[in-house]
């Protein structure tokens, strides 16, 4: 995939401060981007698909090329129905509100995305209370689960839904294991409670582990999963699951503003990225795996290479050097990485990004720590010259 050019991205950046109410992170924007893989530009392929689709009115229901996403979602997952969506958040609090009444709870573990990243929406959307389960990079098991149960009283709000995400971003691209989701859905069972899975990056968690996307969905009632990651769609995702429950899915939808006339435009992409982009998800893994070994090899940087699992690398700066410094240093050089910490950094590898870009950013970010190093040293030859 070509990158944008540093006058592509200058002009870009030149518009993005025209409204001061958009975030801008780091000047100039980066040319090799491994902030997040929603970076991703579609590919010419996929916007030829784009381009030539057929559409119609998705509220209606006659958009032809968003029913054959959804239809196509279902199978592929397994389930009787797929729903499309704006984003992840959309479908992730669309499933909370389908499955609970508000003042019920939901159980989730204390990292999850729908808990720490989607603006309260359990609150404000669905109203229910959230319980935490302290997990293992963003991993809990059915005992856990057991513990976290109520038992019935009427003082109590009504536990209605358990929450899973796999893979687990604030984990680090952990991946959640069949067997222990297999046992956390038999607890669900016996409990009467049901089970929803926030699958952002569930197309890199089958890759990873060779399971077929039917059999890793199979024990969730709903599965919200995302185009717009390491498919490299330009925007979408889609609940999945019974019909009853996805009719009443449409619904809430359209309470919360996800209704879409012709969608059939963005869902292209998506389709297209289903079809053609899951696969190369290996590269993606691959990709990171050779940063996260480089990584280990630069002087100051620490990384725990045991918990690259898929495509998310995080690692960290010593307490004097801010995560904050040496992104700023490596936005200069061309390369974009996330602060997520005081000193930690995530850089996750994506469609946009090739095995020669990693060897760049490998330089780039061994060039920074050096520059950062050696400004630490010169503010302490400062600091001690000013005592005297």
């Amino acid at each position: 995939m070509t990158r944008l050019d540093r006058d592509e991205w200058s002009s870009l950046e030149s518009v993005s401060h025209a409204d001061s109410t958009r975030p801008v992170i780091y000047p100039p924007l980066p040319m090799i981007d491994l902030r997040s893989d929603t970076v991703t530009q579609p590919t010419a392929e996929m916007r030829a698909a784009i381009a030539r689709t057929p559409v119609g009115d998705d509220v209606l229901g006659d958009d032809p090329t968003v029913n054959q996403l959804e239809d196509t979602v279902a199978a592929l997952l397994g389930k009787e129905a797929a729903v499309y969506m704006p984003s992840g958040t959309m479908t992730n609090q669309v499933a909370l509100r389908t499955h609970t009444e508000p003042g019920d709870e939901i159980i989730l573990e204390s990292q999850a995305h729908i808990y720490f990243y989607e603006a309260g929406g359990p609150a404000a959307l669905s109203g229910v209370m959230c319980k935490l389960i302290e997990g293992q990079r963003g991993i809990f098991t059915a005992a856990d689960l057991q513990k976290a149960l109520r038992p019935w009283n009427e003082h109590y709000p009504r536990t209605k839904l358990v929450c899973l995400e796999n893979t687990h971003n604030r984990g680090g691209g952990s991946i959640f294991p069949l067997t222990d989701i297999q046992e956390i859905a038999a607890v669900c069972r016996d409990n009467d409670l049901r089970l929803h899975l926030d699958g952002a990056r569930f197309w890199n968690a089958c890759v990873a582990t060779g399971h077929s996307e039917a059999t890793y969905a199979a024990p969730f009632d709903t599965v919200s999963v995302c185009f717009s990651k390491g498919l490299g769609a330009p925007v979408g995702s889609a609940l999945a699951g019974p019909k009853d429950l996805m009719q009443r899915a449409r619904r809430f939808r359209k309470m919360f503003g996800g209704g879409m006339r012709q969608a059939g435009i963005i869902a292209a992409g998506a389709l297209y990225a289903l079809k053609h982009h899951r696969d190369r998800l290996a590269d993606d893994h691959a990709n990171a795996q050779r940063l996260a070994a480089g990584l280990q090899q630069i002087d100051g940087i620490a990384i725990a290479l045991e918990e690259v699992e898929t495509n998310l690398v995080y690692f960290h700066t010593p307490e004097s050097i801010p995560a904050t410094t040496l992104a700023t240093q490596l936005a200069e050089l061309g390369v974009g990485v996330l602060p997520t910490g005081a000193n930690t950094l995530r850089a996750v590898t994506n469609l946009m990004v090739s095995q020669a870009d990693i060897d760049e950013a490998l330089q780039a970010i061994s060039s920074a720590m050096k520059t950062c190093q050696g400004q630490q040293a010169s503010d302490a030859v400062a600091v001690g010259v000013a005592r005297y």
